[in-house]
């Protein structure tokens, strides 16, 4: 199966640089409407078959063009939504932003049993992702594409990816509607074909304007 992961598209708390994980969260700005228009064309040479979003409306926002394009109905999966805050929800400060995605990081690294603080630990967080792409995969799509976060898709692909260990995910972005695209299956493993970190869309040019999900992490 061809996986595709789109990150969704830039939100008023990404500009805030705040850690929004909470359903249903925020809606897009007026540049993160501009890039999901830009995805139908941006895709346009993908035949996808299966088009999932989250629970979160950015992600159902973000994939509403492409589905008018495709003619597909958006399967909502709370298993693909943002790694869950706990503690840190709403904060936007470097201090949150290092210890959230340090410890999502550690999930993929293996430490699977530690836990967010105040949140979920990675054995939840992974698995529930696990959950979406295994039922995609069983759809018999050769194509899926899943709207889904930066956290979630930099830890799960680092996570499961044969090709790509914790330090590329972790020193390479993701901004808003960048795309990883894998091939597999959850029996056989994946591998990824493409980091797309830039927007498939336009992009803002102030800095963190992608928020700190996206963002390199140091270790």
């Amino acid at each position: 199966m061809r996986l595709i992961l789109i990150r969704h598209g830039q939100t008023p708390s990404n500009l805030k640089h705040l850690l929004d994980t909470d359903a249903p969260g925020p809606g897009l700005t007026p540049l993160g409407q501009e890039q999901a228009a830009a995805l139908p064309e941006a895709l346009a040479q993908e035949e996808i078959g299966a088009l999932y979003v989250s629970t979160l409306l950015r992600t159902q926002l973000t994939a509403a063009p492409l589905a008018a394009a495709t003619g597909l109905k958006p399967h909502i999966r709370d298993g693909i939504r943002e790694l869950i805050a706990g503690d840190l929800e709403m904060r936007g400060d470097d201090e949150a932003a290092h210890v959230y995605m340090t410890t999502a990081f550690a999930w993929s690294s293996g430490d699977t049993a530690r836990r967010m603080p105040g949140g979920e630990t990675g054995d939840q967080a992974l698995g529930r992702f696990d959950t979406v792409v295994a039922e995609a995969a069983a759809s018999g799509a050769a194509t899926v594409a899943m709207v889904s976060h930066g956290a979630a898709i930099r830890t799960w692909v680092a996570a499961r990816a044969t090709n790509v260990d914790v330090e590329y995910s972790r020193s390479h972005p993701l901004a808003n509607t960048g795309v990883v695209i894998l091939s597999g299956a959850p029996e056989e493993g994946w591998r990824v074909l493409v980091w797309e970190g830039e927007p498939l869309g336009p992009a803002d040019p102030a800095p963190d304007a992608d928020g700190p999900t996206g963002a390199p992490v140091s270790a």
